[in-house]
């Protein structure tokens, strides 16, 4: 039995295509298309900070919101000022 470890985006590969996981993780041949995939890899993480940005504006927003909403009773309330 082999001690070589099988990592999650190996079984993702295979499931995706098990063709294109044997001759990559035992043929060890590279894919034809690497120039494409670092492209597409670049794309994703630049995807992926944009998202990241617009879940940090969100929750800012939302905080704003709150704290706009508390000043506005407390104003109303005589509280403040």
């Amino acid at each position: 039995m082999s001690d070589r470890i099988i990592r999650a985006s190996e079984i993702n590969q295979y499931v995706y295509c098990a063709k294109a996981w044997w001759l990559g993780a035992i043929d060890g041949i590279e894919p034809a298309n690497v120039r494409q995939m670092e492209s597409g890899s670049l794309t994703h993480a630049r995807h992926g900070r944009a998202v990241a940005i617009a879940v940090w504006a969100q929750r800012m927003a939302v905080a704003l919101l709150l704290a706009g909403a508390v000043l506005a009773i407390a104003w109303f309330a005589g509280g403040v000022g």
